[in-house]
């Protein structure tokens, strides 16, 4: 009798332990899924296609050199493709982007706060009345994430700063981090540029973009930074990955997977889900805030916007454009897009 109980004690051991084993593998495969990034970067193929300014460093292996080259897809979801540019606008999209790949720009080299070498892509304007810092969303790229708003930014006297967020083009590194350790990144560039001209600076964000330059708005940034730009970004890290986990995988007990993911996220990536966080920063912030939505953006839901106006304590805007899906806004209302970038320039220039 005591060796069966004892069987039974071992083999419901044995049950937990093998239970708990698949739960912490299946939040470790979560974790890596959305946050290491370093196997992106080996799918990247290196290519020649575009003229490159080598005025800093020659770089023969230029990964956003060919804006038609195939590149192994990270996932494909209904999520993804049903909000991405190109479905609806793709010949935009495509023409933006091209745009981006045939001017001449200059290659620029920053270090993280953890030492990462950083790059960005300089494009100057004639007779310049200001500097954007442009800051792309979840591995994404600069020329992809502002393919349609570049050129009418440059042809209105901008000069353009497209940079790589950690991970992605020719930045180091291995995890993104929501915002946690970008934001950091976005002021590193601030700086960059804030000690080499006198004109004023704008950060503007698109998606986790977007959520990183207003993170950044509570660090300590050049006198210079006038004003800051938020296109469909989200409110925190922990939200949204609930939002992924509970609509895209329909996962279940997501609090227990956060919290377990938090754990990797401190182990590996040296960063925690709460500090990815707007809140903090917008009641710090005291520089004026564009931001834009779509109301159709079933990626990031418009009400994130909504609640980071709400938070907001400086002079700021909402434009929330209808029927537009993720990333969209400049191209369903190009019209309504571009009279409030412009009418915010002016106003804070």
């Amino acid at each position: 009798m005591k060796n069966k109980k004892a069987k039974l004690i071992i083999n419901s051991i044995i049950l937990i332990a093998g239970t708990i084993s698949v739960y912490m593998l299946s939040c470790l495969s979560f974790f890596k899924f959305l946050v290491y990034a370093k196997d992106d970067k080996k799918n990247q193929k290196p290519t020649n296609d575009t003229k490159v300014n080598t005025n800093i460093k020659a770089n023969t292996n230029n990964t956003n050199a060919n804006p038609n080259a195939k590149k192994k897809s990270w996932f494909q979801l209904k999520h993804i493709k049903v909000n991405h540019p190109k479905n609806g606008y793709k010949k935009e999209y495509n023409s933006g982007k091209a745009w981006c790949f045939s001017q001449e720009m200059k290659d620029c080299y920053i270090k993280s706060d953890e030492g990462l070498t950083l790059h960005a892509k300089y494009l100057p304007a004639n007779d310049p009345k200001r500097t954007i810092i442009l800051c792309h969303g979840y591995r994404g790229s600069a020329f992809g994430d502002f393919a349609y708003i570049s050129r009418f930014l440059h042809e209105n006297q901008c000069n353009l700063l497209f940079i790589d967020q950690r991970c992605m083009g020719e930045s180091e590194g291995e995890y993104i981090t929501f915002g946690a350790k970008e934001k950091y990144d976005i002021a590193n560039w601030a700086w960059y540029v804030g000690l080499k001209t006198d004109l004023p600076i704008y950060l503007y964000g698109q998606s986790m973009g977007g959520s990183a330059v207003l993170m950044s708005s509570g660090l300590l940034l050049p006198p210079n930074v006038h004003g800051i730009i938020s296109d469909c970004a989200f409110h925190d890290m922990k939200n949204q990955l609930k939002t992924m986990a509970n609509d895209w995988f329909h996962l279940k007990r997501i609090n227990i997977l956060l919290f377990r993911v938090n754990i990797f996220c401190k182990m590996f990536a040296n960063f925690q889900m709460n500090e990815a966080d707007t809140t903090k920063a917008l009641q710090k912030n005291t520089r004026p805030i564009l931001f834009f939505h779509g109301t159709k953006d079933t990626y990031v839901s418009f009400k994130n916007s909504v609640k980071n106006y709400e938070l907001c304590r400086a002079p700021k805007d909402l434009v929330l454009v209808n029927d537009a899906r993720h990333l969209c806004s400049a191209y369903v209302e190009p019209n309504l897009y571009r009279k409030n970038l412009l009418k915010f320039f002016n106003k804070y220039d």
